[in-house]
């Protein structure tokens, strides 16, 4: 009884490094075809979220008026008490701070404004005034109906 023996020995289970490779290339593919979508998403989303906290300051500015009768000199009213507002009954905001915009600045304020009563608006990604996509400003007036 001989035992047979084969000429090849049996490879050990594993990937070679052409297999690596190429799947290492196929997910390169696809980061460079989904990033960019994804970062476009996150984007709009940040001027989303912006807009959507002016609305909330306006309206807070709206109740401070209503129980004060003017709105405030600057947005720190919202959360400490001015010392000249005999009614104030804040703080105004939940969190007990004025928020910052999503990129991290101050929101830019202005009472009475120049298009409504008052005027709130953040400078967007670069913080500077005008710009395009990211950096284009959103503006409490631009959002009226």
């Amino acid at each position: 009884m001989f035992k047979r023996t084969s000429r090849h020995p049996r490879r050990s289970a594993g990937f070679t490094l052409v297999e690596l490779l190429v799947v290492l290339a196929i997910l390169g593919l696809l980061a460079g075809l989904v990033g960019p979508q994804v970062m476009k998403f996150l984007g709009t989303s940040k001027t989303k979220t912006a807009a959507l906290q002016i609305e909330d300051l306006a309206a807070t500015l709206d109740l401070y008026r209503l129980e004060i009768g003017n709105y405030p000199e600057s947005l720190d009213a919202l959360v400490q008490d001015p010392g000249n507002a005999p009614n104030w009954n804040g703080p105004y905001l939940r969190k007990g701070e004025v928020p910052k915009d999503p990129w991290g600045n101050e929101y830019q304020y202005r009472a009475p404004g120049q298009h409504g009563p008052v005027d709130i608006w953040s400078l967007g990604a670069d913080g500077q005034e005008g710009g395009e996509g990211e950096d284009s400003d959103v503006t409490s007036w631009s959002q009226r109906a």
